[in-house]
């Protein structure tokens, strides 16, 4: 394997890591489930590492939470959403935190809220009941947009992005 691949791999595996202790460790309980700010990491990712393996990075992450707290109903919907959430930042950029990517918080909000809302009334078969869940997934989003802007603009400043890829892209 070449070294670039490895380097992918590696830090692929760390943020999924980080994902998954930050989505099945730091929550807050929740009437179906927990509230957390590991999104803010899959966001991270996604500006970070090539579409693939940010999409890795949030289905996987989001499913061994799921699967590994008790809550492995949520696991297929989880990997939908957390997939479709990542295609919306962008990694072009010398930058994590620009304008494209803070833009992309709002629509990947409305994705993890509106989808977790549908994969919700799908498996419950009710529409009105889960609307209980939004105030939720609605404080999950926020926090963990504040968590991507906050740690996003830190890692620019070290010029974290441009060490780690020690010059190259990624």
């Amino acid at each position: 394997m070449k070294s670039k691949q490895i380097k992918l791999m590696c830090i692929t595996g760390v943020f999924t890591a980080i994902v998954f202790v930050t989505t099945a460790y730091l929550h807050i309980p929740s009437h179906t489930g927990y509230t957390h700010v590991g999104d803010g990491f899959i966001y991270l990712a996604a500006c970070m590492l090539p579409l693939p393996y940010g999409i890795f990075v949030g289905a996987v992450g989001a499913l061994l939470a799921d699967c590994l707290t008790g809550f492995a109903i949520w696991a297929p919907g989880s990997i939908i959403i957390k997939a479709a959430a990542v295609l919306l930042f962008s990694r072009k950029s010398e930058k994590i935190f620009t304008l494209r990517n803070a833009l992309a918080l709002i629509p990947a909000s409305a994705i993890c809220i509106g989808g977790y809302y549908l994969y919700e009334s799908i498996i419950t078969m009710n529409f009105v009941a889960p609307l209980a869940g939004i105030p939720g997934y609605i404080t999950q989003s926020v926090l963990s947009s504040i968590l991507f802007v906050i740690v996003a603009f830190a890692m620019d400043k070290l010029k974290f992005k441009q060490r780690l890829n020690g010059g190259e892209t990624l």
